[in-house]
């Protein structure tokens, strides 16, 4: 058989494994979502006393990205009463269906949840804006129109 069919094991094989992606710009949390990146850290070491070796490389490869997390944060504080920002519960209409969404840090969004993160497009255009204002969204001038906000 010649050489270049051979295959000496699976391992060289095996896609590598890179570093988890961070997300440019701030680090802006939530002090809940510094709580959960918190805790996550946490979690982390508590698992690395236990792990095989095998498990403790992608343990520290999510501890490194949970620690730049952690030491990057910048706790984002409530916005002023009535207008939109990070910590923001946000109910709106937007093509004609009323919707419900927090805004939040990148790490803590779960848009399923209803928890979205302040660099999506939809929260950079919800961000500054005020109840009864309606704000451009998707190429067009006033799509989404403000109902009511909290937090």
């Amino acid at each position: 058989m010649s050489v270049a069919f051979r295959r000496d094991s699976d391992e060289e094989h095996l896609e590598p494994k890179f570093e988890r992606p961070i997300a440019p710009g701030p680090n802006l949390v939530t002090e809940h979502g510094l709580a959960l990146i918190d805790a996550e850290v946490a979690r982390i070491d508590a698992a690395l006393d236990q792990a095989s070796e095998e498990d403790r490389v992608a343990l520290l490869r999510d501890r490194r990205y949970w620690h730049t997390r952690q030491t990057t944060a910048e706790v984002v504080g409530p916005p002023a009463p009535g207008e939109i920002g990070i910590g923001s519960q946000v109910t709106f209409v937007l093509g004609g269906t009323e919707r419900t969404v927090q805004i939040v840090g990148g790490d803590e969004a779960d848009p399923a949840a209803g928890r979205i993160g302040f660099q999506a497009p939809l929260a950079r255009a919800l961000i500054g804006a005020e109840v009864g204002e309606t704000v451009a969204f998707g190429g067009k001038a006033d799509a989404i129109a403000i109902m009511h906000v909290s937090g």
